[in-house]
Formats: C-alpha cells, sequence, structure tokens
C-alpha cells in the first residue's frame, strides 16, 4: 500500500503491504476468542483503545509487525483502501508500541524490488521466535472462527440457503479447503421443540453459555456486535469449543469444534430474540 521510506534500498525501510485493527470491537479472531487472547498472542498489554496492527516487510525482504496505538490512523487507511484509494499509512515512531519479527497473519502480497518474504534472522539476544499465523488447514478453533468470520460476512447468501423460512434445515459435509474459507453447508437444524429448546445439545450448551455472559460478562471482545441492514446489528460471540453469528432481527448459526465443518441453524423460537438483545446490550461495538 505504502512505504514509510523512500528506497527499497535501505535495509531499514518498512514497505508496508497491510494492516488490521486489534480493538475489542474489532480482531483478527483467527488469532483467539477474545481481545485479552489476542493481545497475550502477541505480547501485548490488553489496552481498551486497541492498537493498529501494520505489516510489512524491509529492505531486505524479511516480515515485520509494526504495533502502534494510532488506532484511527489505521481506522483511515483501511477505509481509503476497501475505497480503491491510495493511502500513505506511514505511523509516527511516537505512536510505535512494538516491533515483532514475522506476520500473524497470511499476507498474499509481497513488496515489489526486494526479496521474497522471509523471517528476519534470530535474535542473538534471545527475544521472542518470529510471529507465524494459525493453522487453519484443518478443522479446529482457528478455523471455526475464520467460518464464522465469513457467514458474518456474507450473511445474506447463508440466510439465502433457507429460503427465508423462518425454521431452518439443510444438509452438508466436511470442509477441506485450504486456509480461510467458508464451512460446509448447514449440516441439520436447531429447530426449537415444544419446550422451546433446540434438539442439539451442542446448542443448547452454547445458548446456555451465552445467556451465561449477560450474567457474568465475559472478557472483552468475547461478544461483538456490528451494524447490519434495515437497522439490525450483527452479532458475534465465541467461547471455549464454539462461535454464534446472529442477527438480532433474524435467526442464528452455531459452528462447534466438535462437529467438522458443520453449520448448524438455530431457528428464533421464543427465547433467541431476547437473548439477542442482551447480548446486544453488552456487546462491544466499533466507536
Amino acid at each position: 500500500m505504502a512505504a514509510t521510506e523512500e528506497t527499497a534500498t535501505d535495509e531499514d525501510a518498512l514497505f508496508v503491504l497491510t494492516a488490521v485493527l486489534l480493538t475489542p470491537a474489532r480482531f483478527p479472531s483467527v488469532l483467539g476468542d477474545d481481545f485479552p487472547e489476542v493481545c497475550a498472542a502477541l505480547g501485548l498489554e490488553p489496552y481498551e483503545q486497541g492498537y493498529g496492527l501494520v505489516l510489512g516487510q524491509d529492505g531486505g525482504g524479511a516480515r515485520w509487525t509494526v504495533v502502534i496505538d494510532d488506532v484511527s490512523l489505521v481506522a483511515c487507511a483501511l477505509a481509503a483502501w476497501d475505497c480503491g484509494m491510495e493511502y500513505d499509512l506511514s505511523p509516527d515512531e511516537r505512536s510505535v508500541v512494538s516491533v515483532l519479527p514475522g506476520w500473524p497473519l497470511a499476507v498474499a502480497v509481497s513488496a515489489p524490488g526486494v526479496p521474497a518474504p522471509h523471517d528476519p534472522p534470530p535474535d542473538p539476544d534471545g527475544g521472542r521466535p518470529p510471529l507465524a499465523p494459525p493453522d487453519a488447514r484443518t478443522w479446529g478453533p482457528a478455523q471455526r472462527r475464520l467460518g464464522a468470520d465469513e457467514i458474518a460476512l456474507r450473511w445474506a447468501v447463508w440466510r439465502e440457503e433457507y429460503g427465508g423460512a423462518e425454521e431452518p434445515s439443510g444438509s452438508g459435509g466436511d470442509d477441506a479447503a485450504d486456509g480461510p474459507a467458508a464451512p460446509a453447508a448447514p449440516a441439520e437444524s436447531a429447530r426449537p421443540s415444544d419446550g422451546g429448546e433446540p434438539s442439539n445439545e451442542g446448542v443448547r450448551r452454547v445458548l446456555r453459555e451465552a445467556h451465561a455472559y449477560v450474567e457474568t460478562p465475559p472478557p472483552l471482545g468475547r461478544v461483538r456486535s456490528a451494524f447490519a441492514s434495515d437497522g439490525a446489528r450483527t452479532l458475534r460471540a465465541d467461547g471455549p469449543g464454539w462461535s454464534l453469528v446472529a442477527r438480532t432481527d433474524d435467526m442464528a448459526f452455531v459452528l462447534l469444534d466438535d462437529m467438522p465443518g458443520d453449520v448448524i441453524p438455530v431457528g428464533r423460537g421464543p427465547k433467541l430474540p431476547a437473548l439477542l438483545r442482551a447480548l446486544d446490550e453488552m456487546a462491544a461495538k466499533p466507536a
């Protein structure tokens, strides 16, 4: 996108490839279930105002992640890039919190005119090993959370699988794709029974734990809320072994570590709307 120095021959130059926000309401969920967990993975204090992560290469091609506390700078850069506009993301040295070797996320591009991306040489003083993206090639927490990200991003597509029906159903199989990808088509319906409880035991556990979040707030960012169409909100909640994606005016989807590749749709029923409203009230929201 931009470089912090003018020439690729300068070993100390940082050629910025991309950037991401690390705030309670918006963070790379592939790295963890909540904001403090992701901060811990990067060796950062869970500073509530958050950070920006700038990923780039030096003049020798080595991968570096620069952590800055100027969140608004990164937010502006991301907004510009999303609109196809240029933006010179050049952090002020005073905003730099930490410079970490490696990248915590997969980056598909590289800086022109420098060697191919590679980890910097080991720190002779015994510093931390280079960051590396979590292995999301097989089903587990990282791919489960990436699947939930995909559903939240493409809600209309997933909702269309059910033809607008109030109580969805469907079938599907495992997801064998490498890296970030949508999960398989939903495996079964979680229609409420006559007693108002979903039929799937895994879903019942997820809803119990989500209800517990309302009573006892979980770690910051474990529940997040973002704008959606028609005045609704998109909710995202994670917990030990599960992810939930929902719209406050609609249904929900559940993904479980112990059900590889499956997405379980949850009809609104008599209890889900109140739970979604309560979660939205206590969720972390973008500024």
